[in-house]
């Protein structure tokens, strides 16, 4: 029986991001699966964060966006929240990152690398200063703290910039997100428009269509859609940008690969199985509208205790029409008739008021403003300090653990690609184990201050046992590690820890003296 001819599996259609089409169903159906989420956004806008992007529509800058705002409690507290992440997290012209040895280097090997490392650190954060990254990274708390997830856009700056580096706060309404299998924003999406010379500019090589350029020809401001993308692909990430105008078919403007992400996305903190983030805006979003509805109504009855509700019998004297209520007026009425009589208010302001600062109060609680304010006294003990550090740090210590796993690390890795690509930074490689980050955040710094603490502890208890527990103490190394607990630059420290103390001399024995030769006689004869 001859044998069967072997089967050939049929080809599968691939999905690769070869074909802008594709790649445009990708972005409307992520962009579909986000609609649930708008209409929470908006109102977390309006009431926290009006001066946002909308997302109920493009809006026009400038444009009044309070109408709707009696309540500014929210707002307030947002902006303070985001002041202190700002400060805690990543504070301005401070060293808040720094690069150290990894636990593959030991003894010569660490202490050669370390004073590299330490101006390798010292290089990235001085570009990371002289960038916008203080301006954006605060919008993009704003948004993380309103809406619970942020977009920020790292690029590489042009030749000849300040900086190396450029940052843009991408707004949520702009981006749509993709979660990985590893659980980290790792897709994304944006849309924007762009006439024709600010495409030319961007791309001038892209082989743009006819209807375009006719249409551009008419209306030199028309707008065209464009939608970026930036997708994992194995180790690195594809990046392409689409123009997807409606009057030809889509066509690839740019295509490209990236080490790393430009797109840097981060969450407040995330429910299982929801892609985007939830933030405590969201939380106090309740109590943040019961607040702008009661002062609402606190303003309509304090309008109505000034100006006042008339009532007039109808005895046809009085004229409604024909009254001005104003100093030095004559109202007639008929004769028995009441005339014009004021109608009493049945509101109270103290029950109102009460209700009022509750819901405040709950708001500033929600948004850590109470705990998280400026100190109101200036003169703080050493305890007190460290046991504000200490709440700070149980406060937000999820949410920075997030945020530096989702934020400051992937943002400094790049940094370190594009400089080190660049030649401003030698070929190292942060990958934990050659080299390691090392983040001295004012509050990664708490972490490191109780570690202090508890070691120095330790040290007055072996002191206090006498010199024989004494001798069970390093100093050098001990000194060492205090250093690099409190980011000491590894200049200031020895570069050998056991030169420190040179060897003890080994005692030689002394050798036994030579017995002294006999004396020769000679004869005579």
């Amino acid at each position: 029986m001859p044998a069967p001819p072997p089967v050939t599996p049929k080809p599968r259609r691939t999905t690769e991001l070869s074909e802008p089409e594709i790649l445009l169903e990708r972005y409307r159906a992520a962009r579909e699966r986000r609609t649930v989420w708008e209409s929470h956004w908006q109102d977390c806008y309006d009431h926290a964060l009006p001066n946002g992007q909308p997302f109920r529509g493009g809006g026009t800058p400038g444009e009044r966006r309070v109408d709707r705002l009696f309540d500014g409690t929210a707002p307030d507290a947002v902006e303070q929240l985001a002041a202190s992440l700002l400060s805690e997290l990543t504070p301005p012209w401070s060293r808040w990152f720094g690069f150290q040895p990894g636990p593959a280097l030991v003894g010569a090997e660490r202490d050669r690398i370390a004073p590299m490392l330490d101006r390798a650190a010292g290089i990235v954060q001085a570009h990371v200063d002289r960038s916008n990254f203080a301006v954006e990274i605060h919008q993009a708390f704003l948004d993380l703290v309103t809406v619970g997830t942020a977009c920020l856009l790292m690029e590489e700056a042009t030749p000849g910039s300040p900086s190396s580096l450029r940052f843009t706060a991408v707004p949520l309404a702009e981006a749509v997100l993709e979660e990985g299998p590893d659980g980290r924003l790792d897709a994304t999406f944006r849309r924007s428009e762009a006439t024709l010379a600010q495409i030319l500019q961007r791309f001038p090589g892209a082989d743009l269509p006819d209807e375009l350029r006719k249409r551009a020809a008419d209306d030199p401001d028309a707008r065209f859609a464009l939608v970026e993308a930036v997708l994992p692909d194995g180790a690195a990430y594809r990046w392409g940008v689409v123009l997807d105008s409606g009057l030809a078919d889509p066509s690839w403007l740019a295509q490209g690969r990236f080490a790393q992400s430009p797109f840097i996305n981060f969450r407040w903190l995330k429910a299982p199985g929801e892609t985007y983030g939830r933030s405590p805006v969201m939380k106090a979003l309740p109590d943040i509208k019961t607040a702008n509805k009661v002062v609402e109504l606190v303003l309509k009855n304090a309008s109505i205790a000034v100006t006042g509700i008339w009532q007039a019998e109808d005895d046809g004297v009085l004229n409604p029409a024909t009254i001005r209520l104003v100093p030095g007026t004559i109202i007639p009425k008929a004769v028995g008739s009441a005339g014009l009589t004021p109608l009493a208010n049945p509101g109270r302001f103290d029950v109102s008021q009460l209700v009022l600062d509750d819901l405040r109060g709950r708001i500033r609680h929600a948004l850590l403003a109470d705990r998280l304010g400026p100190i109101e006294s200036a003169r703080m003990t050493a305890t007190e300090v460290l046991e504000r550090s200490a709440e700070m740090a149980r406060l937000l210590g999820a949410t920075y653990g997030r945020l530096q796993a989702e934020l400051m690390t992937p943002l400094l890795l790049r940094a370190v690609s594009i400089l080190r690509r660049r030649g401003e930074i030698p070929d190292i490689t942060v990958d934990g184990r050659l080299v390691e980050l090392q983040h001295r955040s004012p509050l990664a710094q708490a972490q490191a201050q109780r570690d202090v603490q508890a070691t120095l502890r330790w040290l007055d208890s072996v002191k206090a046992l006498g010199a024989e527990a004494g001798a069970a103490v390093d100093a050098a190394a001990t000194a060492h590690w205090l250093g690099e607990a409190f980011g000491v630059p590894a200049k200031l420290m020895r570069a050998e820890v056991a030169a420190a103390t040179p060897p003890a001399p080994v005692p030689v024995p002394p050798t036994a003296p030579a017995p002294a030769p006999a004396p020769v006689v000679v004869a005579h004869g």
